[in-house]
């Protein structure tokens, strides 16, 4: 009942290491696509080369699906750091620590606790390099959505962006579909995806800081002493 309720309220089935692994991967910052590259491969590339120099990042986020949306602030530090603060549902956390997974929903008074594999080429240091980027196109055919040239975001909006379609070559990946948009500066501005269960999910981020100093401690958390605790919800560790 835990699990099912987890995986209703973030909108997404994580399906081991690997699909939130790819979930982080959208949260870096891409990079600033030149006229003077044409293939959508190419562009994609482009994106690795701004890994590091991405230190930590900062971003609104919001998450819809057809049922519900949350919003909240998301951070991530390089290598394996990455915390979600969520004002809608309010108090509820998700954090990183680069060993362990920790999701508390004050609603439910439960924290639920993940301990993540130590060697794994999908693992979440992967995703703050050029690692992150060949994963997901050794797993996705990558193209334009129409072209290379900027359109809107989406109908009647003034905000342009550079759309990438990602189609899934093997149903072990956690969606069928994702729509990239890449804002004129470089970022991840919005992320569409379709689920193995045919379930709509969008990924929106604004305000983007990079490079701030976010200290590690950020990414400590100590849940309440009232609320209940349940380990290994999506897999059973590394022995």
């Amino acid at each position: 009942m835990l699990r099912r309720k987890f995986h209703h309220h973030l909108g997404f089935a994580v399906r081991g290491s690997r699909g939130f692994a790819g979930l982080l991967f959208f949260l870096v910052p891409g990079a600033v696509f030149s006229q003077e590259i044409i293939t959508a491969v190419a562009a994609f590339n482009a994106v690795s080369a701004q890994y590091g120099q991405v230190e930590d990042y900062q971003a609104d986020i919001r998450i819809a699906t057809r049922s519900q949306t949350m919003s909240g602030v998301v951070f991530y530090k390089k290598p394996n750091l990455f915390r979600v603060n969520f004002s809608e549902p309010r108090d509820q956390v998700i954090v990183i620590d680069g060993a362990s997974l920790q999701v508390y929903l004050p609603r439910q008074s439960v924290t639920m606790r993940q301990a993540l594999p130590r060697h794994n080429e999908a693992g979440l240091a992967a995703m703050a390099s050029a690692q992150g980027l060949n994963l997901l196109m050794r797993s996705y055919a990558i193209s334009y959505m129409d072209s290379p040239n900027l359109v809107p975001l989406e109908a009647g909006s003034r905000e342009r962006v550079r759309k990438f379609r990602l189609v899934w070559r093997s149903t072990e990946e956690g969606f069928r579909q994702i729509i990239i948009s890449v804002g004129e500066n470089g970022y991840i501005r919005r992320m569409e995806g379709i689920t193995k269960e045919y379930q709509e999910i969008r990924y929106d981020f604004t305000n983007i800081i990079i490079n701030q100093g976010i200290p590690d401690a950020r990414f400590t958390f100590d849940a309440p002493s009232s609320s209940y605790t349940s380990n290994n919800f999506l897999f059973e560790p590394e022995s």
